[in-house]
């Protein structure tokens, strides 16, 4: 790389964003990261040809997708994430995905965010992310029970956890997968998190340099 910090555009709630994070602190390559808010289509339309996040700017060239943006920077360094992946996890992560979705999205729109720092921004993540037929308060109503799912789900992860600093024993793909989704979570109070859980949560969360959000959650 040049003597340029490496630029990732990104939001702060996106997971694939939090994937690509990921890859540069796991490697302690430093930085910048620069937030788009979320009503500016122009900004990532004219790096990359359409609005997505994140991005890399790197030497005055623009990588767009989350994996791709991994995958460049473990070919530019000695790899990391060598382990294994394993159908367990991928299996897991298909099954929180509805019911952390519908836990996050209402707290996402209400959370301080840079990327929802404007009016306009925030209102446009809400048009964008509401579904009439499951409105945002409608979703906050069933909290309880998806918290049920979700908690019961994380006693299953924490059998699955194989060492705090890696879920099956190296960094992989999976740990990339898993730590984006356990940082959502950590937006939204009530989630239980049994010790082999918070132990990995927390490590994922030093070794990448990407704090988690306990701190706006609701």
């Amino acid at each position: 790389m040049s003597s340029t910090l490496p630029i990732l555009h990104v939001y702060e709630h996106c997971p694939f964003c939090v994937k690509a994070r990921m890859i540069f602190g796991l490697h302690g390559i430093k930085f910048e990261k620069r937030i788009f808010l979320h009503d500016d289509d122009a900004g990532p339309s004219a790096m990359v040809g359409k609005k997505v996040v994140p991005i890399l700017e790197e030497n005055g060239h623009f990588i767009p997708e989350s994996l791709d943006i991994v995958a460049h920077v473990e070919r530019q360094n000695t790899p990391l994430l060598t382990g294994p992946t394993r159908k367990e996890i991928e299996d897991w992560l298909s099954r929180i995905s509805a019911p952390a979705y519908r836990l996050f999205l209402p707290r996402a729109a209400a959370a301080p965010l840079p990327e929802l720092a404007t009016t306009s921004a925030r209102l446009g993540f809400i048009r964008k992310k509401e579904r009439p037929d499951h409105p945002f308060s409608s979703l906050l109503e069933q909290s309880n029970d998806d918290l049920k799912i979700v908690n019961t789900l994380l006693e299953e992860l924490a059998a699955l956890i194989q060492k705090p600093t890696a879920v099956n024993g190296t960094l992989s793909y999976n740990d990339l997968h898993l730590f984006a989704q356990l940082r959502n979570l950590s937006l939204i109070k009530g989630v239980f998190y049994p010790l082999e859980v918070e132990a990995y949560r927390h490590s994922l969360s030093e070794k990448a340099k990407i704090p988690l959000l306990e701190a706006i959650s609701a």
